[in-house]
């Protein structure tokens, strides 16, 4: 199994309309590829939060071909999206990540 984890500090002013927008299109429109089974949404603890909270959401793919599936395909357009809407309003990271257990 992989792990596409994207990590993100959103403002603080957009906390509540970006989860919403999160959970109710963004990752259902990334699942619906069907390059990933499901996805988590996680809020990380202990951080600085005083430029707005931290999120870290994964997604689960089956395999690496899936993945890369998805980076060939989808991921420029997705990330397109998350801009447009919100600009300059979030950072994010990504990486990588194999189940090993």
């Amino acid at each position: 199994m992989i792990i596409y984890n994207v990590t993100i500090k959103i403002k603080s002013d957009i906390k509540d309309k970006w989860l919403c927008w999160l959970k109710e299109e963004h990752i259902p429109e990334i699942i619906n590829t069907g390059c990933f089974t499901h996805a988590h949404i996680l809020r990380l603890l202990e951080v600085d939060d005083s430029e707005g909270p931290t999120f870290a959401i994964q997604y689960f793919a089956d395999s690496k071909a899936l993945y890369n599936s998805y980076i060939e395909n989808n991921a420029s357009y997705m990330k397109q999206k998350s801009f447009t809407k919100w600009g300059d309003k979030f950072i994010a990271f990504r990486s990588v990540m194999q189940v090993v257990n």
